[in-house]
């Protein structure tokens, strides 16, 4: 690749900290907006539940934004806002994430109400709090899930992908029951144990003084204790399932559509990142191979998408495709495995491979010019491989990366050990209609006809 070198990015200028009690810190200054992103990773997620215990993670996440012993219910927000703010916090498998951009000015408003929910948390946690934000977790669950369109078939492909025992075989935001049945016991066990610390790291981004910016963050954080309680290992990562796992689900939905999901090679690995360009090379764009013949040549999708997941304990290829109207799954399946062959059988062009890493690194650029995300790209070098500064080494590993190996990647996703799910329009029964749930209907695995 010529001409790639002018993408290598100028590493980021970072300084590292670790705070006697085990919080690790990540400065990096950017003095060129009056603007500071607080971002702070707790390494735990989804995957550190346990079936039947499950959706505690997200619960928290929700929880921590309903005061502490010092700040009050909702006042999280309230306080961020009041200087021309914006917070948030999300979920994922692997960590639980909260941030702030703010003036560089409130710097030691963001550090100080971060440093209360984590040191803080458990003297504000009542019943009443705990009952609100099930609630509401419930809810968000029948909008975005029970209720919304192809919503049951993420959940039902990863309980495909992985079995019953593995921790990424069960939703992010929890089962339904294990919502209802928390207990405030179970909350405040899930708080000390997993958002200690420890197990958790701070990183800021923006206008800031470093030296000043320490101080502060020994004085907010520096006398939380190290959590008590030992962390728990994740069981039963290494179980995997074996054979091709097919299902049908019948949806309120008008069009058919066609999931795809293989393990692969965790993410930070020579492979995931094989994986991540060949996502681009099947839908990566209106110039991608898939796009162009079965949405734009042959018509029979009405649209079509690929991506690895950037998960830890192991990876996963996901390719989605949307039937048109009158093209039948099978036929679309059938489409789709003569692609997936043909990558396989041979690597991609050199210029197909180049368009494809442009379009990557186009992105990751574009990700890299906010404040926010460079903080949240950094906890998360930190917090999954202990190297903040690997953030910019990343681009050289796409660039890297060579067409053999990227067939290689085609050549592992073989049909015999995949996850199908198939999602079809539900049909009116004889005597009634369908009913406002998602059917499943479990069926053998058959040739795509």
């Amino acid at each position: 690749m010529t001409d790639a070198t002018p993408l290598r990015p100028t590493p980021l200028a970072i300084e590292r900290h670790r705070l006697d009690n085990g919080l690790a810190v990540v400065l990096h200054r950017d003095p060129s907006l009056p603007l500071v992103a607080v971002n702070l990773w707790y390494h735990t997620g989804s995957k550190n539940e346990r079936r039947g215990k499950t959706g505690f993670a997200h619960l928290f996440e929700h929880m921590l934004f309903q005061g502490s012993a010092h700040v009050g219910a909702n006042e999280h927000f309230r306080y961020v806002q009041s200087v021309g703010g914006v917070a948030n916090g999300s979920t994922w498998f692997d960590r639980t994430n909260y941030y702030e951009t703010l003036p560089s000015s409130s710097l030691e408003l963001g550090l100080w109400l971060e440093s209360d929910r984590m040191g803080f948390l458990l003297p504000g946690m009542t019943q009443e709090k705990l009952e609100t934000q099930r609630q509401v977790v419930m809810n968000e669950r029948r909008q975005r899930v029970d209720n919304q369109p192809y919503g049951r078939a993420g959940e039902r492909l990863w309980e495909l992908l992985f079995p019953a025992e593995h921790p990424y075989s069960w939703p992010v935001i929890g089962a339904m029951e294990d919502i209802e049945a928390a207990t405030l016991d179970d909350v405040n066990e899930f708080f000390a144990t997993w958002y200690v610390p420890d197990n958790a790291v701070l990183t800021l981004a923006g206008d800031f003084e470093p030296a000043r910016a320490m101080d502060l963050i020994q004085r907010y954080f520096g006398d939380i204790p190290r959590g008590a309680r030992p962390r728990p290992p994740v069981e039963n990562l290494e179980a995997r399932a074996t054979g091709e796992r097919f299902d049908v689900v019948t949806d309120r939905v008008q069009l058919e559509r066609l999931y795809l999901a293989y393990e692969i090679p965790a993410y930070g690995t020579r492979e995931w990142y094989g994986a991540d360009l060949l996502a681009q090379v099947f839908a990566g764009g209106k110039a991608s191979r898939l796009y162009r013949d079965l949405v734009y040549e042959r018509e029979l999708a009405q649209s079509i998408s690929c991506y690895a997941l950037p998960t830890e304990a192991a990876g996963s290829f996901h390719l989605t495709a949307t039937a048109r109207p009158g093209t039948s799954l099978a036929t679309l399946e059938r489409a789709v495995d003569e692609h997936l062959a043909a990558a396989a059988a041979a690597p991609p062009e050199p210029a197909e491979l180049e368009r494809v890493r442009n379009r990557l690194l186009t992105g990751y650029f574009a990700e890299l010019q906010t404040l926010d995300r460079r903080a949240d790209l950094l906890s998360q070098f930190t917090t999954y491989f202990d190297r903040p500064e690997d953030l910019a080494g990343e681009i050289a590993t796409y660039l890297e990366i060579e067409r053999g190996e990227v067939q290689a990647v085609a050549a592992r996703l073989r049909p015999e050990n995949r996850a199908r799910l198939w999602v079809e329009p539900a049909r009116e029964r004889a005597a009634d209609a369908i009913d406002a749930s998602v059917e499943t209907v479990s069926v053998p695995s058959v040739p795509a006809a």
